[in-house]
């Protein structure tokens, strides 16, 4: 169901539900998973009524949308701000510990890697995080074409989307890292993954 409000601050108090149910749902997916979390749990951690969280979100795969458009939409943003910089490369570099503060939170990790995995076995789910997956690739290959012709490469796509699936798979595979060791010294995979980053957009073809 969705929600057609005018008024701002009609929008305004929407949107504050919104965020309180997505971070609600969000506790218990990591708790209980996917299919251990009921409307009627979501409701009690978010302190509203099912009725209300209905008036917003469908059902809980509407809520898993909205989780992932969010993270799709930081994404985009990084991306977008990355190609604005006066040296591409040198500022996806420096911004690397953003992206390895983020897929180390254990509580973001864990969330990500309950999405993944209830996309395994739920096609509507599995569109859901493929379309946004693409979004993604698609803004991250735009990036590092950008940088490569300003560095006088002439890449084929194919060479482009291998290095768009070789930093994604970087980052994202910190997720399952710091639930296995979550002693690791973020520090030291910043310095690691800047080096990786910087030697990756500076080979040639």
């Amino acid at each position: 169901m969705s929600v057609t409000l005018d008024h701002p601050s009609e929008a305004s108090r929407a949107e504050t539900r919104r965020v309180q149910i997505r971070a609600a749902a969000a506790d218990c997916f990591r708790q209980r998973g996917f299919h251990g979390t009921s409307i009627a749990q979501i409701s009690k951690a978010a302190g509203m009524s099912t009725g209300h969280i209905y008036h917003y979100f469908e059902n809980k795969e509407a809520i898993i949308a909205d989780i992932v458009a969010q993270d799709l939409e930081r994404s985009l943003t990084l991306t977008t701000e990355l190609r604005s910089a006066s040296d591409v490369k040198d500022a996806m570099v420096e911004r690397a510990i953003e992206g390895v503060e983020h897929n180390l939170d254990p509580s973001s990790a864990g969330l990500q890697l309950e999405i993944v995995a209830e996309a395994a076995r739920n096609p509507h789910i599995a569109e859901i995080v493929r379309a946004a997956d693409q979004a993604c690739r698609d803004s991250l290959a735009d990036t590092i074409r950008i940088q490569r012709q300003a560095a006088g490469h002439q890449d084929s796509e194919a060479t482009i989307a291998g290095m768009v699936e070789a930093l994604i798979a970087m980052f994202e595979g910190l997720r399952i890292r710091t639930i296995r060791n979550p002693d690791l010294n973020q520090a030291a995979v910043v310095q690691v993954f800047r080096r990786m980053i910087h030697d990756l957009l500076s080979q040639t073809p």
